[in-house]
């Protein structure tokens, strides 16, 4: 199993974790309130978690990219201007996110930050909306939409209309959307009736279309015995009827950067769904892995207690949350990485340096909260109040995750991966400075 480096500053949830990966500091922070009764009070008291990653990392402008999570989305205005205040000119991508934070928290904010290790990093904010991160040959790309889109249109036209907005905003930085390794989906009433089916069938329906015009099976992005090949990708319920998105790319010329789209050894690949699902399955892969020279990042999708494609222990949110934290040390695990074509990779649930936990019931909470500080330990964690993507399905638990290859196997693990990739067919790479405008993505109308 890989070896790996993450050192954790949280408590309870709150705080921060560090991660070296290939001589550029990592930082993931949930910044969650512990004191103040108002919202600017709350804010105030979260935003203290994010001073003390800029303090750790001794420079500010490292953060890149953020999701705050909002209990009243009428504070959308006043937390913007708190941003502003805050960060200044370095103000990171931000999605506000109509889902309130568990124990009854006003806000709860999810930072990622990139910052100067021995190696160099830059940082480029071509808008509010998009940040782009420097470092090692590699630039991540980070896009985000500010608010949800009407709440008055169709899933399926209003779905379409906000992957045609995300893939003019990658345009703005002359990225493909076929770049994108991972994406977060929040719709609005995601289980509820639209027409004759449910909004997230349609939503399911939508993707698939706007899929049909993007090809992510080339570059960095490989299926290795995958079927298919999509990013990773969170799809999760929201107050009211609107849809945020929100989506990283990864763009590279280096020869030893892949990244692998891994399906789940206990569960169906979701987009080898039955009709019984709805009439277009689901187009995301278990998670996405970033492999550069000894190193990974793995992007865990939201994750559920389905094995196979049924969902098990309904209406046990405890044990729904065991099955699901079981779903992800699988996923994440040295033997099916190994399957996917990465000996020596796989990581446990230890490596993790970020979670999510969405909690279909309030009242859940203390006993979902209670498993997953059991078994993450002090990973940094946000817990929000979310419906999940079936009506039997309780809680959906995310994150982001890190290992690396031990000293010992790493030259011998390393041949192996380099003779597969000798092997495989050549695949063009995606340069990493600006793309000519034409080569972004064309979208459905």
């Amino acid at each position: 199993m890989a070896d790996h480096t993450i050192r954790k500053v949280s408590q309870s949830g709150v705080g921060y974790s560090v991660v070296d990966l290939n001589d550029v500091r990592h930082i993931y922070a949930a910044a969650a309130p512990r004191r103040g009764a108002t919202f600017d009070e709350q804010a105030e008291d979260a935003l203290r978690t994010i001073e003390a990653v800029i303090c750790e990392e001794g420079t500010r402008g490292s953060i890149v990219h953020q999701a705050v999570f909002l209990a009243d989305m009428a504070q959308v205005g006043r937390c913007q201007r708190l941003m502003r205040e805050f960060y200044g000119r370095e103000l990171p991508a931000t999605s506000y996110i109509p889902q309130p934070p568990c124990g009854g928290k006003l806000l709860a904010i999810e930072a990622l930050g990139v910052g100067q290790g021995r190696g160099e990093v830059q940082i480029e904010r071509v808008s509010d909306e998009v940040v782009i991160a420097r470092h090692n040959g590699i630039a991540w790309v980070h896009c985000t939409e500010t608010r949800p889109q009407a709440e008055d249109q169709p899933v399926y036209e209003g779905t379409l209309k906000v992957f045609q907005q995300l893939c003019r905003l990658f345009g703005s930085a002359k990225v493909d959307f076929g770049q994108v390794v991972r994406t977060w989906i929040y719709l609005g009433g995601i289980v509820e009736e639209e027409g004759p089916t449910e909004r997230y069938r349609e939503f399911n329906r939508a993707r698939t279309d706007f899929f049909r015009h993007v090809r992510f099976d080339r570059g960095l992005m490989r299926g290795d015995g995958c079927k298919q090949v999509y990013p990773a990708s969170t799809g999760i319920g929201t107050a009211g009827r609107g849809i945020v998105m929100s989506a990283i790319a990864v763009v590279s010329e280096r020869n030893d950067i892949r990244a692998v789209p891994v399906e789940n050894p206990r569960q169906t690949a979701a987009f080898d769904y039955s009709t019984d699902y709805g009439p277009q399955s689901p187009k995301f892969s278990r998670a996405m892995v970033l492999s550069c020279g000894t190193y990974t990042t793995i992007f865990i999708s939201g994750t559920a207690s389905i094995t196979d494609s049924r969902t098990r222990h309904a209406g046990d949110a405890v044990r729904q949350t065991e099955e699901t934290l079981d779903n992800i040390a699988a996923l994440i695990g040295d033997e099916n990485l190994a399957r996917s074509g990465l000996p020596g990779l796989g990581t446990s649930l230890a490596s993790l340096g970020l979670a999510r936990v969405y909690i279909k019931r309030p009242e859940d909470y203390p006993a979902v909260r209670a498993v997953c500080e059991r078994r993450l330990d002090a990973v940094p964690t946000i817990y929000a109040i979310a419906d999940v993507c079936r009506k039997d399905l309780l809680v959906e638990i995310e994150g982001v995750a890190f290992s690396r290859l031990a000293a010992v196997d790493s030259g011998a693990v390393r041949g192996k991966i380099d003779e597969r990739r000798r092997d495989e067919p050549h695949s063009p790479r995606i340069s990493a400075s600006p793309l000519p405008h034409d080569a972004v993505t064309s979208v459905p109308s």
